[in-house]
């Protein structure tokens, strides 16, 4: 990837050019999905991260050929709808009853010596509730919106895509910002030496759905909703 490239571009678009570099960012604690807005220089110079080090491993990482089936961005809007909520909608649905319960659980038991996991009990019954409703309204509004838009060009559809769209990525925000201040009350999902079989499980969940988020989030935030916006405009 050409520095004048990374120079150009925001986090978020680097990611939807080359999804490869999403692990990048990961192993560097740097948001690409709701902070995907920012540039390179913007965000090593906030987080203090050598622009250097990320730029030579993205690099490397973008120089070897690249698997087609990461190709998100050539995908067609409705093609991606439809991706989104059969694997990622559908994730996100198998795994909230469980982490809801699970965290409760372990708050109620190691609450007493860990504080922090009665507060993590408390965020993840916002975001189960928030995430329910916001699945609800890109199945059944917005999703069917910009397919309709595609096959009839309908202003209707259109109007509806605007609308939505700004409201969707504020509640991207919140169930971003939540699930990384989880990742940092729990120390990065870190496990203390009383924890228990339940307790390990819970943070792995965890660790694993905030993954997925990050990835359901990106393919929305940087790619669905921006080309949404051109089929509305």
């Amino acid at each position: 990837m050409e520095t004048r490239t990374l120079d150009t571009l925001t986090i978020g678009e680097i990611v939807a050019l080359d999804f490869r570099t999403a692990s990048v960012f990961k192993n560097n604690r740097i948001d690409f999905c709701c902070g995907g807005k920012k540039t390179l220089d913007a965000t090593c110079l906030e987080l203090g991260i050598d622009r250097q080090k990320i730029e030579g491993e993205l690099t490397a990482i973008t120089s070897t050929p690249r698997n087609s089936n990461q190709d998100y961005k050539s995908w067609k809007a409705g093609f991606l709808c439809d991706y989104i909520e059969n694997t990622h909608h559908q994730y996100v649905l198998r795994t909230l009853p469980d982490l809801l319960t699970y965290t409760q659980k372990i708050a109620a038991v190691h609450g007493s010596h860990h504080p922090e996991l009665v507060e993590v009990a408390s965020l993840f019954t916002k975001i189960n509730s928030e995430l329910l409703q916001h699945l609800k309204k890109e199945e059944e509004v917005l999703f069917p919106a910009i397919k309709h838009a595609i096959e009839y060009d309908d202003a209707e559809s259109k109007k509806t895509i605007h609308s939505k769209i700004s409201r969707m990525t504020e509640e991207h925000e919140f169930a971003g910002g939540a699930m990384d201040l989880i990742n940092r009350m729990t120390n990065h999902y870190e496990l203390p030496a009383d924890s228990c079989g339940t307790y390990q499980l819970t943070f792995k969940l965890l660790e694993q759905f905030e993954d997925d988020l990050h990835i359901h989030v990106h393919l929305e935030n940087n790619i669905l909703y921006p080309a949404a916006i051109k089929i509305a405009n």
